[in-house]
Formats: structure tokens, C-alpha cells, sequence
């Protein structure tokens, strides 16, 4: 299996990361406290040692921008043509352009905006998207891509059914991709999607079914709710580490590269053990990748926040195929495929 050397103007690679999250603090003892759950069953088993919490003024926005300065330090938001945004639909406010915002916020004046949505996988199959805009527009050179999530707002700790939830940390990341750079280079992607998951979660008591009846809406069903926890579970675990392995396994696959040439995962929050597992199946282990346990979950930030941390501390290496892997309620898996450092055949 070999992989076409493509020239420059057919590359689209990742110039920058960059990642924000704010001071405040939940640590695993406030979760332990807050829903009843043990602390060592909150650390060992949830996977959590503390999650980011921001101050009610600070919205999915202003961490948005915060992310994306962080990316284009030393760079002129001016140069940008496009800003993308692909994090939680709990933005600002309701029916809300937070791409447009972002992109007022940091000046980026010659830049349009736009948003996609796919709940947390949104930012690993956004790769996709991007990349195929860009190849096909050459009015497109630069996009910044950002994901934000204050989700942490809408867990309810009291709700035991919500525990797998309870990971939910606020945060951002943004990535800055560039036409023809031979670095980092985006491949390809792949995505499973099993809709029969669609009315499994969410905030019930907003939106057009429920419209009618907002101003009785019910305490409880202001926060992320699972319609009924032990036939999700019942569908969900057999498949769910499965269609994650699948995933990864065909983006290297249309990349051109074997399962057993993927150096680096980064992930999509999950407790170690699970990650373990998934590692263990292309002959990796932790130091190929990187536990998301002092971050919690940042909705489709995950996978870039493990991407700039597993560079920073030395485990993705130049040369490496490192494979971006997400999930996202309804449900979906997707996985994509970057060549890491200098692009070469």
C-alpha cells in the first residue's frame, strides 16, 4: 500500500493549533460532591481528574476567539478568507451565528463565515469539508477552523441517567489550515452514522417540538437529557468501540497507509481503559497519544487539544501518521488522517 505524492497545490496542511480554557475549575471532588458518585469512581472510572469551567460572562464566543488568536499568533487575521466555526450548538445565544462573531472578534475583515454542525465529531469530519473547499476555490488559501463548548451548563449532576455526561469540561481549540503548505498534511477521512441514536439526547425542552409549551418547561429538562439510558446503553456498547477502530482503520486506508502505520491518535475524550483498548488494536499505547483527563470533554475541541499536546510533550513526531478520531450523539464516528510534519510520499 503506497501513497500518491501529491504536488503543493493539492495539500491542504494544519499550520497552527491553537487551544484556550478557562481558570475556573471542577475538580473531581466537586463532581464526586455534586452527584453523589465517589471520587475514586469519578478518577478511575469516569476518567475525570477536573474539568474547566468558565464564568458565566465568558461566552462559547469570546473562548472561541480566545482559541483562535492563540492559532494566528503572528499571523494577520486580515489574510484570512474564510472562518469556520464547528463547536456546540449552545452558542450565545439561540439561533446565533457564532462563526460571524468569532470572526469580527479578531478582526479578520476579508474573511466570509460560516458554520458547521455535527455535534462532537463536527471538528475531525470539518477536516474533510475544508480541505475539499479549499481545493476546489482558489480564492481559498486560509481557514480557520474553530470548535467552542460550554457544555459544562447544561449537565445536571443531580440526573444519574446523564452520568457519562458528567466529563463535560468548557473550552477551545482552533486550527488554521493553508493551501498548498507541505506540512501536516490533511488525508482523508471516514465516518459511520447509525441514526436510529438521533432522539436518544438532548435538551428536551427547547426547540420546535416543545416550543409551544416553553414557559412550563420542566426544571430538569433545561439540561442534556437521555431519553432512556439502558436501551441506549443496550444499543450502544457493542458498537461504539467497534465503529471507532472501523473509523480509524479506513482513514488510514483511503490515506494509503496500513493500520500498523499510524503513530499518533488523538481522541475524542474517553476514560483510559477505553482508550487502552483502542490503542492496543494498532499496536499502540498511551505514549502514542494522549488522555484527556485534566480537560474533560470540550465537545469537537478533543481531538485538537490532544493534537497540540501530544506534539508538545514529544509523542507526535515528525513523520507520523496520526489519525484525529471523534464521536458525536445521534450518533456518529468519524476519524481523519494527517500526515504529520514535513509531507513527504
Amino acid at each position: 500500500m503506497g501513497v500518491t505524492l501529491l504536488k503543493s497545490a493539492d495539500l491542504v496542511g494544519i499550520r497552527s493549533i491553537g487551544s484556550y480554557v478557562p481558570s475556573g475549575i471542577r475538580g473531581s471532588a466537586y463532581i464526586a460532591e455534586a452527584s453523589g458518585i465517589p471520587e475514586k469512581v469519578i478518577r478511575e472510572k469516569f476518567g475525570i481528574n477536573l474539568v474547566h469551567k468558565a464564568p458565566p460572562e465568558e461566552s462559547v464566543s469570546a473562548m472561541g476567539a480566545k482559541a483562535a488568536l492563540r492559532a494566528l499568533e503572528g499571523i494577520d487575521p486580515a489574510t484570512l478568507d474564510l472562518v469556520v466555526y464547528c463547536g456546540s450548538e449552545y452558542k450565545d445565544y439561540y439561533l446565533y451565528n457564532c462563526a460571524a462573531k468569532i470572526q469580527h472578534e479578531i478582526g479578520a475583515v476579508n474573511a466570509n463565515a460560516f458554520e458547521i454542525h455535527s455535534l462532537c465529531s463536527a471538528g475531525v469530519y470539518s477536516l474533510k469539508v475544508l480541505k475539499g473547499m479549499m481545493l476546489a476555490d482558489d480564492d481559498l488559501k486560509r481557514v480557520l477552523l474553530v470548535s467552542s463548548s460550554k457544555e459544562g451548563d447544561l449537565i445536571n449532576y443531580a440526573d444519574g441517567d446523564s452520568r457519562f455526561m458528567f466529563n463535560f469540561g468548557d473550552g477551545a481549540a482552533a486550527v488554521l489550515l493553508e493551501k498548498g503548505l507541505e506540512r501536516n498534511v490533511v488525508l482523508e477521512t471516514a465516518m459511520i452514522t447509525d441514526g436510529s441514536f438521533a432522539d436518544d439526547i438532548g435538551v428536551m425542552g427547547v426547540g420546535c417540538k416543545n416550543f409551544a409549551h416553553f414557559s412550563d418547561m420542566p426544571y430538569g429538562d433545561r439540561f442534556l437529557k437521555v431519553a432512556d439510558i439502558a436501551r441506549m446503553k443496550e444499543r450502544l456498547d457493542p458498537v461504539t468501540l467497534d465503529n471507532f477502530v472501523r473509523v480509524i482503520e479506513r482513514a488510514a486506508e483511503k490515506s494509503g497507509y496500513a493500520k500498523d502505520a499510524i503513530g499518533f491518535i488523538a481522541p475524542i475524550f474517553m476514560k483510559r481503559s477505553i482508550l487502552e483498548t483502542m490503542l492496543a488494536s494498532f499496536g499502540l499505547s498511551e505514549e502514542n497519544s494522549f488522555v484527556l483527563e485534566d480537560y474533560g470533554h470540550c465537545q469537537s475541541a478533543d481531538a485538537f487539544i490532544a493534537l497540540q499536546n501530544g506534539e508538545s510533550l514529544g509523542r507526535l513526531k515528525d513523520g507520523d501518521v496520526a489519525v484525529l478520531v471523534a464521536a458525536g450523539t445521534g450518533y456518529t464516528w468519524a476519524a481523519t488522517a494527517v500526515k504529520w510534519g514535513p509531507w513527504s510520499a
